[in-house]
């Protein structure tokens, strides 16, 4: 059987343009995991790696074929797309973090400047961006990552799940996401994904 990681780049941009012609409104594209990033996550003393699914496949693909990110190598073409479809995208934050341990690293922020970087480029293109924000974030880093990501992705609009404000509460994720997102708010997030009770215990299986 084929692999599932056996796709290219004309394959992704053919999907999207598929995709945006049904009417999608927005994308979630994984831009700012590439070589750069991934190499400072190597050299992090980071506890869970990736935990982000897209990011996760996106980073064995770049494993297996020793080549660039196809969603930031070629975000130029996926911005020609938006553009002609009117789709927003959002950034999706690879590396953000699975643990409050891991919050606010040098990984996470590496990936939210690169991510900055894209947004001005597609500001240019008069394309619509979010940026997907974290996570898990204990109560006191929470300000500092809503005032860097303003600063880091020119004021662009902050798209938080949770953020999760403690490791240890599985099956009660709706109550620790409702605290950190309640502050994330009040720092400036500009839009709540909401977490339900099964965010860690109702992944299906096989």
């Amino acid at each position: 059987s084929k692999s599932p990681l056996a796709f290219d780049y004309f394959d992704m941009l053919k999907v999207l343009e598929e995709q945006a012609k049904e009417g999608v409104d927005f994308f979630t594209i994984h831009s700012g995991v590439n070589k750069k990033s991934l190499a400072v996550l190597q050299k992090s003393s980071r506890i869970l790696g990736i935990v982000s699914r897209g990011g996760a496949i996106i980073t064995r693909w770049m494993q297996e074929t020793g080549r660039e990110n196809p969603f930031f190598k070629y975000f130029d073409e996926i911005l020609d797309i938006a553009y002609r479809y009117d789709v927003v995208l959002s950034l999706g934050d690879a590396m953000r973090p699975g643990s409050v341990v891991d919050a606010n690293d040098k990984p996470q922020f590496t990936e939210l400047k690169i991510l900055g970087e894209l947004a001005l480029r597609a500001r240019k293109k008069n394309v619509s961006v979010i940026i997907e924000g974290p996570g898990h974030v204990p109560i006191n880093k929470i300000k500092e990552n809503i005032i860097l990501e303003k600063k880091l992705c020119h004021k662009a609009p902050f798209y938080v799940l949770g953020p999760l404000v403690t490791d240890i509460a599985s099956g009660y994720d709706h109550i620790t996401s409702a605290i950190g997102g309640a502050l994330a708010a009040s720092y400036g997030a500009d839009f709540l994904c909401y977490v339900t009770p099964a965010e860690h215990l109702k992944h299906p299986n096989e």
